[in-house]
């Protein structure tokens, strides 16, 4: 992959069509088989956050939302955010 993931937990700010934002907590999945990487979604904020799926990109940088929570906006949204995440220091 050329691109910049995200390597570590993070929180992104998700505007849907029509509502309100939300803060979704995205963090690497820690068992990816190095041919995808897997990012699970979270509420953020919750002390019991909802499980709202998961983002997974191949090696060549396409990606795929597995879950029902999540509109295909907010879907990519979340793939932007992560493919092009920097730390800011």
């Amino acid at each position: 992959m050329n691109n910049t993931f995200l390597i570590k937990e993070a929180k992104a700010w998700v505007k849907p069509k029509n509502g309100p934002g939300e803060i979704i907590r995205v963090m690497p999945d820690m068992e990816n088989d190095g041919t995808v990487l897997s990012y699970l979604l979270y509420t953020a904020f919750d002390p019991n956050p909802d499980y709202l799926g998961r983002i997974l990109f191949d090696t060549q940088g396409y990606w795929i939302y597995d879950g029902e929570v999540l509109a295909v906006t907010e879907q990519e949204q979340l793939a932007k955010f992560i493919i092009n995440y920097v730390e800011t220091i």
